[in-house]
């Protein structure tokens, strides 16, 4: 398949995405690859940033958990390198990105809830066995924390929906495969 989508520079969108690149940049210091693709549209790039930059009740580590986990779920190699290294930043080392990403998180009896239950919801699209439900509410997370899992989940299911279509390239160090 010939690959249709170029990335795109402030100069070549309209004014509206020149905005939204401009915020973008204000907040992760430079507009990825994968961002430039969502100014084809006339409006995507800015609902994507509002969703991206919405307050959340995780935590930045159980944030990039989720990340990593629906990112291998999906087999996105663009989110993968990305939220490794962003992962690496908030702590984690490199093993345990890897394990996250197979998941689970022997090392956090909290995260490992957290990461079990994202896995599930993010292969099943539901919750199939109630154990895990249970796991994540018993480790201490809440209601408020399940609901913005799911919208995490989300979130990173575009951007791994959005990498499958565009194959734009990729700008971070590459994840390494699971074994």
């Amino acid at each position: 398949m010939e690959n249709r989508f170029e990335v795109l520079k402030r100069e070549q969108v309209s004014v509206k995405n020149q905005r939204v690149f401009d915020q973008v940049k204000s907040v992760f210091g430079a507009v990825p690859n994968l961002y430039s693709t969502l100014a084809y549209s006339q409006n995507a790039a800015d609902a994507y940033f509002k969703l991206e930059t919405s307050p959340s009740s995780l935590n930045t580590r159980e944030t990039e958990a989720v990340n990593l986990v629906v990112s291998e779920v999906n087999s996105c190699l663009y989110c993968l390198s990305a939220h490794t290294m962003i992962a690496k930043k908030s702590g984690f080392t490199e093993a345990q990105t890897l394990e996250i990403r197979s998941g689970s998180a022997s090392f956090d009896g909290k995260l490992d809830a957290l990461v079990k239950l994202t896995k599930e919801l993010s292969e099943k699209r539901h919750v199939e066995n109630y154990a895990l439900l249970d796991a994540f509410f018993e480790a201490g997370y809440t209601q408020e924390n399940l609901m913005d899992i799911i919208i995490l989940i989300g979130d990173r299911t575009i951007s791994n929906i959005l990498y499958a279509v565009t194959k734009v390239p990729i700008e971070f160090p590459l994840a390494k495969k699971l074994a």
